[in-house]
């Protein structure tokens, strides 16, 4: 089972929750975002921005387990200069980027500027009904993340309904994210469905934006995978 832990940006906390376990790493690129990783200015009009060389530099060396940029709605030439300079590996849209864009982005990126580059689609379920809007991306996203925190809250006692999931009969592969805490690993543990990946984890194992717990997602990586 995959383990993506979204949201980081500090090199030495990456380091430490791929020793933990964590199989990917989310990059978000979201200017919106309390976890955004920006790039630094270079300070001329000529010269572009580059990235911080403690997240682009392990990564390039190998050292790191795959990277994943999050984006929404963000121009290609963006999405690009970032798959470039933090040697993605998987770019994950949020918005409402269409089949006919992530075709023209893979085209463009691979195999030149970064070859096997894979698509996350993330996809907001509320109800059966909504994994409908997947069958546009069938045969062009490589992973679905089905975002299905809108239908529980840890703080009020409801907890996610995952029979949702066996609505979902397409043959691509997904995660499941939303509002997912340490305590769900047991649920998340029954999941059955052929298509299930694994799991994407980010603000309830945090310490602050963008800083994990390490023994707290390690403890639920254990768990999870037990």
């Amino acid at each position: 089972m995959i383990v993506k832990v979204c949201g980081m940006r500090d090199a030495v906390n990456i380091r430490a929750i791929e020793t933990a376990g964590a199989d990917m790493t989310g990059l978000v690129f979201c200017k919106e975002s309390p976890r955004y990783v920006g790039m630094i200015n270079s300070r001329s009009g000529l010269i572009p921005d580059f990235p911080d060389k403690s997240l682009a530099d392990g990564q390039r060396a190998g050292e790191c387990k795959p990277f994943v940029g999050v984006f929404a709605d963000d121009m290609p030439q963006n999405i690009i200069t970032r798959i470039y300079n933090y040697g993605l590996d998987w770019v994950q849209l949020n918005g409402e980027e269409s089949a006919v864009m992530i075709d023209n982005l893979r085209r463009t990126v691979d195999p030149d500027i970064r070859s096997g580059l894979k698509v996350i689609k993330r996809v907001v379920i509320g109800c059966r009904d909504d994994f409908a809007m997947c069958a546009e991306y069938e045969g062009h996203a490589d992973m679905f993340l089905f975002d299905i925190s809108g239908n529980g809250n840890a703080t009020d006692g409801c907890r996610t309904d995952w029979g949702l999931l066996a609505a979902y009969t397409g043959a691509t592969p997904f995660l499941v994210g939303g509002d997912i805490g340490p305590e769900d690993a047991a649920s998340l543990r029954e999941i059955v469905h052929p298509m299930f990946a694994g799991v994407d984890i980010d603000a309830r194992f945090e310490t602050a934006p963008a800083m994990k717990d390490v023994a707290l997602v390690e403890k639920f990586i254990a768990s999870l995978k037990r």
